[in-house]
């Protein structure tokens, strides 16, 4: 394991492993997203140290956790709406658009390496999308002003869907929620062809996303982690750097 501080060292170390690589797969988390306004979930004083997760039976069975899930969804969604891709996420755009990197995989919901140019072949998002909802019954799509109109119209009551009557909910991977098999699949055949995998501000503690860079570096792939904090994957790293993201990755956004 190569254990570097240094930015500069940092990047000509992951420069010449993507310059080696075949199939470049990034994995990324909260970390990449936290310097476009994004507030981190996990980390002290995060989302989820000041309001319980709502599981995903909770939401089905009760409709007040459902009202109540869509009062938090639009509380951030102020911070979401208004985040624009960071270093980041350009970095990585830039990396696919040039053939150094052929995937990313994401437990990220903001929609930013859309945003960023990332095109959906290239994009696997582990725990969905928070940019629009869906009915759990029937699958159809709502945009989440569609549904905003109406929560707010009804003085924060979730709407049902107009055509089912099933529960609306958020495009996203909930707590106890069965993750989406096709996106699984499309994770696990990107890791498996991979031979440099970097992992990027995630803190590597949710499974079974976290699995996916363990399993690559089984399979003989090179395993690179950026991130602020350490993680407990670090040990087997081939390249580990504890620094903000969009530092580490800006010399990437740009062909130069």
């Amino acid at each position: 394991m190569i254990f570097d501080t240094d930015l500069k060292g940092t990047r000509a170390r992951l420069a010449e492993l993507l310059d080696e690589a075949e199939f470049a797969v990034a994995f990324t988390g909260a970390g990449i997203s936290t310097e476009c306004g994004i507030p981190d979930f996990r980390s002290p004083g995060g989302l989820w140290t000041k309001n319980q997760p709502i599981s995903f039976d909770v939401f089905c069975a009760h409709k007040e956790a459902r009202n109540e899930a869509w009062r938090r969804k639009f509380n951030m969604e102020e911070a979401f709406a208004n985040a624009r891709p960071g270093r980041g996420h350009k970095a990585l755009a830039n990396l696919l658009t040039r053939g150094r990197l052929k995937g990313v995989i994401t437990q990220n919901i903001d929609g930013l390496h859309q945003a960023s140019g990332v095109a959906d072949e290239a994009l696997v998002e582990l725990h969905g999308n928070g940019t629009y909802a869906t009915c759990l019954e029937c699958g159809t799509r709502y945009e989440l002003d569609w549904v905003r109109e109406r929560f707010e119209a009804s003085g924060g009551i979730a709407p049902d869907c107009p055509r089912c009557g099933g529960p609306i909910k958020a495009a996203t991977i909930s707590f106890g929620q069965s993750m989406p098999e096709r996106e699984m699949m499309r994770a696990d055949r990107f890791t498996k062809e991979s031979d440099l995998f970097i992992v990027i501000g995630s803190s590597l503690v949710v499974f079974p996303a976290a699995g996916f860079p363990l399993q690559a570096k089984t399979l003989g792939a090179k395993l690179v982690i950026l991130n602020r904090e350490p993680t407990e994957f670090d040990s087997m790293a081939d390249l580990v750097c504890h620094a903000e993201i969009g530092d580490v990755l800006a010399p990437f956004a740009t062909d130069a």
